[in-house]
């Protein structure tokens, strides 16, 4: 534990996971992407524990266990490799403890799942998950605008509904649908054909309503950047990019995502994050 390297390990996650993420990073100073790999450690640490912990009582025992480091953390007095390294960007870049214990929060919601009724219940679910990730790495970014952090919040909200989209077949396999009931009844598309994988034009027309929600916020969060924290937060934007040609991807494909997992590969989200920062540098939104 004590020769445990953060940056290390999460470069060898980004990399073995083909994350999005990675490609956005390359263009970091070499201490945002310290601080930006530190915080990609933790997410990773509290979400693997749900996903691979099969004893959720075991699970939320690991889970209450980071959130008092987390409360280390801001103590000064971290025990895990992890902790040691937010602390050490807390000494440069000040984040919210709040939000860290918010991401602890959604992943203790993964482990209770139960689904969800409405779309406001699986906002709350991906504001934890997604939004207070966007809104610390906001911090890491840097901004001058305050009115940068909407812009955070909003595009975590789409990357989440993304992934959501992208996922609906793996999840269908754990027994899991992440899409709000009330919408399900509403495209007259019942929870037991989506667990059973099978694909109908209702479907469609009901992920097809999920795509226009992702754009949407996708939309609200370009509209809320200042033009004047563009270039400190192409990281951010570079991902949005990535997430965004993605979610074509799926279009064109009539949302077969019951039967496949679809995905970028490396050299095209390379290709697409050169583009965008190219662009960015320009001072262009793409």
């Amino acid at each position: 534990m004590e020769n445990f390297n953060s940056e290390l390990y999460c470069q060898e996650k980004a990399v073995s996971s083909g994350s999005s993420f990675y490609y956005s990073f390359l263009f970091l100073t070499p201490q945002q992407r310290k601080a930006i790999h530190a915080l990609y450690a933790f997410c990773r640490q509290v979400d693997d524990i749900v996903d691979e912990c099969s004893d959720a009582g075991v699970a939320k025992i690991k889970l209450e266990w980071w959130r008092k480091e987390i409360e280390r953390v801001f103590l000064g007095t971290p025990q895990h490799p992890i902790g040691r390294a937010l602390a050490e960007v807390q000494q440069h870049t000040p984040l919210q403890k709040t939000l860290f214990l918010e991401i602890i929060q959604g992943m203790e919601m993964d482990l209770k799942f139960q689904g969800y009724q409405t779309f406001d219940d699986l906002r709350l679910y991906c504001h934890c998950v997604a939004s207070c990730v966007g809104l610390l790495a906001a911090e890491i970014f840097g901004y001058q605008d305050p009115r940068t952090l909407e812009y955070a919040r909003e595009l975590g909200l789409a990357f989440q509904l993304v992934n959501i989209i992208r996922d609906v077949g793996e999840d269908a396999l754990r027994g899991r649908i992440y899409l709000p009931e009330e919408e399900l009844q509403q495209f007259q598309v019942t929870s037991q054909s989506i667990l059973k994988r099978e694909y109908s034009e209702n479907f469609r027309l009901l992920m097809q309503f999920q795509a226009t929600r992702a754009r949407h916020y996708y939309q609200n969060a370009k509209n809320s950047l200042p033009a004047g924290d563009r270039l400190a937060q192409a990281s951010g934007l570079i991902m949005a990019d990535i997430y965004f040609v993605l979610l074509k991807e799926i279009e064109k494909t009539n949302f077969k995502v019951l039967s496949q997992r679809i995905a970028l590969t490396p050299l095209r989200k390379f290709w697409i994050a050169w583009r965008s920062y190219r662009n960015i540098k320009k001072g262009l939104m793409v």
